[in-house]
């Protein structure tokens, strides 16, 4: 038999034609003689895919056999070494897809600037499509951190498992409603309600919601004193403390109240700060810069101050009431103001006496100040003769200096010199008498 062609080899399922002598066709097509994979192959084979698992590092684990009671973090860890290879490969993808989204908003920021909507959005004109554009990034929504919808339940799981240890930093019915909708579970908003769903309410019907164990919340623009007033007389009501102490949930719902009350409370503070700033005061979830957060911090403390001073007195002015009712205070009072009356009579008798005494302590004071003037006559008279005196001793004194200069003797000059140091004690002692007699004046005279 002789193959036409025979350089080429032959592929897998072709049919050539060869030269034959005769005969019948069955006898002359013939199968090739292709040769079955060898046990050296099979090997091959099974090393290969051996060598290709251990280079990632990934393992065959049974995830499904492991025991319920096993920690989250152990079975998250197994889930994240089974599924390592697989994680790489969606991270990937998650990137490339988000550089693709990026390149295909910059074509259209670029390109399709002048082409609006084809339909009129909820927000702006149609004609804003490329400012729209510009402000804003295209993201896929998938998480590269969790390849599968197991993963992401484990990783939730977990996140329960640490706020049982701590609840009150967690928000648990966010974290149970994103789990619920991880597991793609309908209205989940209506199985886990939260407060961002709620609308304001009146007083009466958030009473009643925390008695059925419903969330309930405050509101800005709501008159808080009001609701502060309406709830804490239904937790002051004795008839329902004493249903709700019947009921194993009694203390969840005062909790709640309580909660719902420093709440509005705290409502009623930023709106007492804004009267005495005479401002709105910006949004509590809007970011503030620094400069305009410094300045308002300055102002609100002065405002805090006074809002601070206006609690003092309507505190003051509550217990003074709260006083004022008392029969036992009121008893005290009445006992005080007869001993006030008491007091009154006796000062008055006191003052109709004292007048009576005052002429006779005039009249003392008139002969008092006669002796005193005349006293003061007789010492100016002493003060006027002592003068006499010195201004005649000192005309002595000089006549017999110059006496004594004529005869210019050293025993004259020793009696001189005594007479002027006489004449100079006379002198020191007349001012000396001067300013005793000007002290008694100006006493007097006071």
């Amino acid at each position: 038999m002789r193959v036409k062609n025979d350089d080429e080899p032959i592929k897998p399922g072709e049919f050539r034609d060869v030269d034959v002598g005769g005969g019948s066709i069955r006898d002359n097509i013939l199968p090739l003689p292709y040769k079955e994979p060898s046990v050296v192959l099979s090997n091959l084979l099974d090393k290969i895919i051996e060598d290709g698992r251990r280079l990632p590092g990934m393992a065959d684990l049974k995830v499904s056999d492991m025991s319920a009671q096993a920690p989250v973090g152990t079975t998250l860890a197994l889930l994240e070494r089974q599924l390592k290879v697989m994680s790489a490969v969606q991270a990937r993808t998650h990137a490339s897809l988000k550089e693709e989204l990026r390149i295909l908003k910059s074509l259209v920021q670029r390109f399709d600037y002048d082409q609006p909507y084809d339909y009129e959005p909820n927000d702006g004109a149609a004609a804003d499509r490329a400012a729209d554009y510009a402000m804003v990034d295209v993201i896929p929504v998938s998480d590269p951190s969790a390849a599968t919808m197991t993963q992401r339940l484990v990783q939730y799981q977990a996140v329960v498992q640490l706020s049982q240890t701590a609840p009150q930093i967690y928000n648990l019915p966010l974290l149970h409603r994103n789990m619920l909708e991880v597991l793609g579970i309908k209205d989940a908003d209506k199985l886990v309600p939260m407060e961002d769903d709620l609308t304001p309410m009146d007083p009466v019907t958030e009473n009643m919601r925390v008695l059925m164990g419903e969330p309930i919340k405050a509101f800005g623009h709501q008159d808080h004193a009001s609701h502060i007033a309406v709830h804490q007389a239904a937790l002051q009501d004795p008839i329902m403390m004493q249903t709700l102490g019947q009921n194993p949930q009694a203390q969840t719902m005062r909790a709640a109240a309580m909660a719902h009350i420093a709440e509005h409370m705290a409502w009623a503070y930023r709106q007492q700060i804004e009267q005495q700033l005479g401002v709105t005061l910006p949004p509590i979830d809007e970011p503030l810069p620094p400069e305009i957060e410094v300045a308002l911090s300055g102002l609100m403390a002065r405002a805090g101050q006074r809002v601070q001073e206006q609690h003092v007195q309507e505190a003051a002015q509550m217990e003074a009431a709260q006083k004022a009712q008392d029969p036992v205070l009121q008893q005290q009072m009445r006992e005080q103001d007869r001993k006030d009356r008491e007091t009154a009579i006796k000062e008055k008798l006191a003052d109709a006496k004292i007048a009576g005494d005052a002429d006779k302590v005039r009249m003392l004071e008139r002969e008092l100040a006669a002796n005193i003037a005349e006293k003061a006559d007789k010492l100016r008279l002493q003060e006027q003769k002592q003068v006499v005196d010195g201004e005649l001793r000192e005309q002595e004194i000089q006549t017999r200096a110059v006496h004594v200069g004529m005869m210019g003797r050293a025993q004259d000059q020793q009696v001189l010199q005594k007479d002027r140091e006489m004449a100079l004690q006379l002198l020191t002692q007349l001012q000396q008498q001067h300013r005793q007699n000007d002290i008694g004046e100006s006493g007097d005279g006071k």
